[in-house]
């Protein structure tokens, strides 16, 4: 009889458990000294991320020489980089700490569209941004009519339309399909190819079509960044002065930067073939994707913009003053 009860509670508790809504997170790291180290490193990479974006937004909206529109789509960007890292990071490292790995069906679901939403809306950012400096440089005269604060905001607001129509649509039809049967999403966040995988339906149909949508997301912004600077160098090439042709492609090599590390990134992770993706390569180049690039981005436009330094120079001389004392 007492047998029987123990069987009866132990079927009880297993019912319970499959029945739950909750996603388990596998997550990067055991807690090997190696991986310890690992979390660490990550960690200190998560916070100068968001110390860097969070200054380069203060400063940007305090300092009248940055309200020109290179660098209101920076403010964006910073945005975008600050909500990115904010989006995983934070999850991982607490499900790292306390042992629970569990998230909610709906903070899975939320978790996954806002990383789509912020990925499409930066790559288009980074495109349109690419236009801006083309325009900059081909045609001085007219910039302040042509990148006028309208244009600005329509340049900002569809970046961030594009993105948040992709989340969204990605969330409802991921978040759709019946998960009948293992919850334990191999990786460090809720993302949608890792998702699917759990699915007891056959998505084989929406997989081509998330692989079209991500081939039309990367190569629509990338052709406007190819086509800006093809008109930039031809510009260039028929300046008089070759001081001047310096300075101007100095003005457009932080983006080109940041452009080599978001697609190189985003085309690693998404236009691979699927019999070529492993989940130890994704959490990997994710982890690169959401919180190093990230970091790297204000670091770019900062230590390599006489702008950006001379806002800084005042707090830096501020805090030199307030140590020699």
């Amino acid at each position: 009889m007492h047998l029987m009860t123990v069987n009866n509670r132990a079927m009880g508790m297993w019912l319970n458990e499959s029945c739950t809504d909750d996603f388990i997170l596998l997550g990067i790291f055991s807690h090997s000294p190696a991986d310890l180290a690992h979390f660490s490193v990550v960690m200190v990479v998560f916070s100068v991320a968001l110390c860097g974006n969070v200054l380069l937004l203060t400063l940007i909206s305090i300092d009248a020489r940055l309200h020109t529109p290179m660098y209101f789509f920076l403010s964006q960007l910073s945005l975008m980089d600050l909500m990115l890292v904010c989006t995983s990071v934070p999850k991982m490292a607490a499900s790292f700490l306390s042992g629970r790995k569990t998230i909610s069906f709906v903070g899975c679901g939320i978790q996954a569209g806002l990383f789509v939403c912020l990925v499409g809306s930066e790559g288009l950012l980074l495109g349109l941004m690419a236009y801006d400096r083309y325009v900059a440089i081909s045609h001085p005269l007219h910039y302040s009519t042509r990148m006028s604060q309208r244009v600005c905001l329509q340049i900002a607001g569809s970046s961030w339309a594009f993105g948040m129509l992709d989340g969204l649509i990605q969330m409802v039809v991921v978040m759709s399909f019946p998960y009948c049967g293992s919850r334990v999403v191999d990786h460090f966040f809720c993302e949608v190819p890792a998702l699917l995988k759990l699915a007891c339906v056959d998505t084989s149909l929406f997989e081509t079509l998330l692989f079209a949508c991500c081939v039309f997301m990367l190569l629509l912004p990338f052709s406007i960044i190819v086509a800006s600077y093809v008109r930039i160098l031809g510009a260039v090439l028929h300046m008089h002065s070759a001081q001047a042709g310096k300075r101007a492609l100095a003005t457009c090599s932080s983006h080109m930067t940041a452009v080599s590390l978001f697609y190189g990134a985003a085309m690693f992770i998404y236009l691979r073939p699927g019999r070529y993706r492993t989940p130890s390569h994704d959490k990997v180049v994710s982890i690169f994707y959401t919180v190093l690039t990230p970091m790297l981005n204000p670091l770019i436009y900062s230590l390599r913009n006489r702008d950006v330094m001379e806002a800084l120079r005042p707090g830096l001389d501020c805090s030199r003053s307030s140590s020699q004392q």
